[in-house]
């Protein structure tokens, strides 16, 4: 049952929570997308055109890139609200050109006081995914706003309330829809219609937005207005997240949708007692390069750094396209074998972050590759504290565990040097499809980056659901350090895929030699340990497809891969800002001052 709400004589109160208006009566139309832009005082790239220029509105008023990067967050969460948004978390990197450090904030979502072992079994099996995905029982404790407020506190020269004001407005005047949001919006019809809330708010008049129309929430920007106002207090301990509880404890699911939502167990004292984790970030050397990563709960940075230490030993350059794409896709493999078996929330147990990304194991995984085979997947893991060099071990069973596909990244560099590589998400695409009554955002489903059983059986999974536990991530924002002073900054969404897309950019532009904008486009594939390998359709049209076939490679047609953002600092001291040519409609790359 939901429980009544006091009316409130507002704009909202009195339409649908989401206005939409032909382009008659549009919001001003968006900065132009660019892939790629050069310029002097900072540079910004995400996947939205009005987020990015949030950002770089934050950076001409004086604005760090820590400042900007909450601004462009907060953006995001009004034009990418089905990838992320207040309603769920993500991982911080952040490089203070001051200092020379590197710094990490964990902002993932944390399971609540209620969660155990078995919380996704009945009857001793999985319950169903889409049960899992579409419910409060996936919900975990927000984590997006507390980042917000503790990056600015660190690395701030602005308040929560000037940095969220351009969000504010772009939520209250409006954006004009892309066939992206369309797309996603149309993709989850059937269960935003199940909830009133998102249902009024993502498919006014029962459907998608169409493109070119002017999509306004009312209701998140009265949320922004509270939160610049009075802080965090009323999400996590005020009416704000009384109403985040009561979604998730009661989802507001429409009776006549014929559809049964798995309540969870959120309290009011599991949002009073969330927390940032302030953790050191993983380093790797490699090319004489400083490789810094996103540690564990995320998996990113260890599997990423795993991958380019075994790779190290290789001439990348020197390779023909297809052994270079074949070393590629066996790192990868090795990777997730790795990742699967030890990368977990370290309050839970003793993760061996810094074995995984020691030198020493990594060479004793590299042996196992060859010129002209492939390891049967799903490979073992091994254990980084007792490297045996390419010691035989019996095939794996099991495999890589699911993770949502969506999330949204962004890159910012400041006038001053610092700069921040930032992922955000809410798991799914529209996450757990509840959107809070009155407040304009969707929770997160990131519960389900839990393993319900053991990701192999027979072996400890240090990803199993417990209470104040974060679930495992793939998220690998990074930065590239040369003798202290930032190179580049990468990052992408994509679920699991994250980590082969960053690690593919990054060997693309290191090793490759491609210029940034062309390492981010270049077609993809993502081998996560598995006997088969997704691919793009581009991927699968190159000619090194074939080679890599006969090779043993089992290649499968999968959607595109990833939305990557970067930023470069150039020899001559400019920026250079990269996003995605084409994927996800293109992204959107912008410097303060352009320069040739």
């Amino acid at each position: 049952m939901v429980r009544a709400r006091p009316v409130r004589i507002t704009l909202a109160a009195v339409t649908s929570c989401a206005l939409i208006t032909p382009m008659a009566h549009a919001a001003p139309a968006p900065p132009p997308k660019a892939p790629e832009a050069i310029g002097y005082g900072g540079a910004v790239s995400s996947v939205d055109p009005d987020a990015t220029r949030a950002g770089i509105e934050v950076l001409r008023a004086g604005g760090t890139a820590a400042d900007a990067a909450v601004a462009v967050a907060a953006a995001l969460g009004v034009t990418e609200p089905y990838s992320a948004g207040i309603g769920g978390g993500g991982y911080f990197v952040h490089y203070d050109a001051g200092t020379g450090e590197v710094s990490t904030l964990d902002g993932r979502e944390t399971a609540p006081a209620s969660a155990h072992p078995e919380m996704f079994l009945e009857d001793g099996e999985p319950i169903p995914a889409a049960e899992a995905i579409t419910s409060g029982l996936g919900v975990g404790v927000p984590g997006t706003p507390a980042t917000w407020e503790q990056a600015l506190r660190r690395w701030g020269n602005k308040d929560l309330g000037e940095v969220l004001r351009p969000a504010e407005r772009l939520a209250r005047n409006g954006f004009v829809v892309d066939d992206t949001f369309r797309e996603q919006a149309a993709a989850n019809q059937e269960r935003f219609s199940a909830f009133p809330a998102t249902r009024d708010l993502f498919l006014p008049g029962g459907a998608p937005p169409a493109t070119g129309s002017t999509f306004r929430n009312p209701d998140l920007a009265a949320t922004y207005r509270t939160l610049a106002a009075e802080g965090l207090d009323p999400l996590y301990r005020g009416e704000i997240g009384a109403d985040v509880v009561e979604a998730v404890r009661n989802p507001p699911v429409d009776p006549a949708a014929g559809r049964t939502v798995r309540p969870g167990g959120m309290t009011a004292e599991d949002l009073r007692d969330y927390r940032i984790e302030e953790r050191d970030p993983t380093h790797v050397s490699y090319r004489g390069l400083d490789v810094y990563g996103m540690p564990p709960s995320a998996s990113g940075g260890t599997t990423v750094g795993e991958a380019l230490n075994i790779l190290e030993g290789t001439d990348l350059g020197a390779l023909d396209e297809a052994q270079y794409l074949h070393r590629f896709l066996e790192v990868s493999k090795l990777g997730f074998a790795d990742r699967n078996r030890w990368v977990a929330d370290p309050a839970f147990g003793d993760v061996p972050t810094a074995e995984l990304t020691g030198q020493e194991f990594a060479d004793s995984r590299a042996c196992l590759i060859t010129p002209d085979a492939v390891l049967p997947a799903p490979v073992a893991a091994a254990d980084p504290r007792d490297p045996a060099p390419c010691a035989p071990r019996p095939p794996a069973r099991g495999g890589t565990p699911y993770e949502g596909p969506n999330t949204t990244h962004l890159t910012v560099a400041d006038a001053r040097g610092d700069v921040v590589s930032y992922t955000l998400t809410i798991e799914q695409t529209g996450g757990s499809g509840i959107t809070v009554p009155g407040r304009g955002f969707l929770l997160n489903n990131e519960l389900t980056d839990f393993s319900s059983t053991p990701a192999v059986p027979g072996e400890p999974d240090p990803n199993l659901p417990e209470p104040g536990k974060r679930p495992r991530s793939s998220i690998s924002p990074t930065v590239v350090l040369r003798d202290g002073e930032p190179v580049l900054a990468v990052g992408s969404p994509g679920g699991a895929t994250i980590i082969t897309t960053v690690l593919q950019v990054l060997i693309g532009r290191i090793d490759r030699g491609l210029p940034l904008v062309e390492a981010i486009a270049r077609p993809r594939a993502s081998q996560r340990n598995a006997p088969s390998t997704e691919a793009e359709a581009a991927f699968l049209a190159l000619p090194e497809a074939e080679k890599l076939r006969a090779l043993g490679h089992e290649l499968d047609p999968s959607a595109e891969i990833g939305a990557a953002t970067g930023v470069e600092r150039l020899p001559d001291g400019r920026w250079l800002a990269a996003a995605e040519p084409a994927r996800r409609g293109g992204g959107a790359a912008e410097v303060v001052l352009p320069a040739p």
